[in-house]
């Protein structure tokens, strides 16, 4: 059996709530000694819940130290799975196979567009984290949306990312603002394509709701984007 496909018991080790119903969650993998991916790969999660054994996958959220990764996930609460894993306390354990997924930055590097909304952020904040300790060269475009201010995840750490690399940049989107929101408004799309503007020697990661990725890759396509140029990640 391949390495990626053998079963462990992933420990969790503690959460803390960063937006009403999403958690960010640290988990360690007791019985390896250093647990190595790629930034932007997924781990698939099991459990037996109700009777019936329930497998989903998460975006790995964090880059790769000792043996440990973070995912973060938003709360369904008539789900299968995040239920389960909302209801874990620090201690308990899940099943976890992994790494999977090819979701990560092509190479070699080209000035990139990140397009994501909702949890769809979680892959690009160890992607950028990454490759921005890497690269000085290319430029980087973050774009995220979100329907409420309050649902904003990550915004320091990327705002603090934009002020560290002159050569990343990070818009965030909210398309029911209050009057208190001071920021950008409205969807994802706007501001994508005008980030965009004539350039076509882009590579564009697009990670989130089935409809935006759909359209973001359609409207590129359109463009004149080949195909390899627009790598995605669908979460519903």
């Amino acid at each position: 059996m391949l390495a990626h496909q053998i079963p462990h018991r992933a420990q969790l080790l503690r959460y803390i709530e960063i937006a009403p119903e999403v958690r960010h969650f640290w988990f360690e993998v007791p019985d390896l000694e250093r647990f190595d991916f790629i930034p932007g790969q997924f781990v698939s999660l099991s459990e037996t819940v109700k009777g019936k054994k329930v497998t989903r996958a998460y975006s790995i959220a964090s880059r790769p130290y000792e043996n440990k990764f973070e995912v973060c996930l938003n709360l369904v609460h008539d789900g299968a799975f995040t239920p389960f894993l909302f209801g874990m306390e620090p201690g308990d354990t899940v099943e976890m196979k992994g790494p999977h997924g090819m979701f990560v930055m092509k190479q070699p590097l080209r000035s990139s567009l990140f397009v994501a909304t909702g949890t769809g952020i979680a892959p690009f904040l160890p992607m950028l984290q990454d490759v921005l300790c890497k690269d000085k060269e290319q430029q980087y475009t973050l774009v995220f949306g979100v329907r409420y201010e309050h649902s904003v995840l990550y915004n320091e750490v990327f705002e603090q990312m934009a002020a560290e690399h002159p050569n990343f940049k990070y818009i965030c989107t909210v398309t029911r603002p209050t009057d208190a929101w001071k920021g950008n408004s409205g969807r994802v799309q706007q501001y994508v394509f005008e980030e965009i503007g004539d350039r076509r020697d882009l590579d564009v990661y697009i990670c989130g709701l089935k409809e935006m990725v759909n359209d973001v890759r359609d409207r590129c396509k359109a463009l004149g984007f080949d195909k390899s140029q627009v790598i995605y990640e669908r979460y519903d």
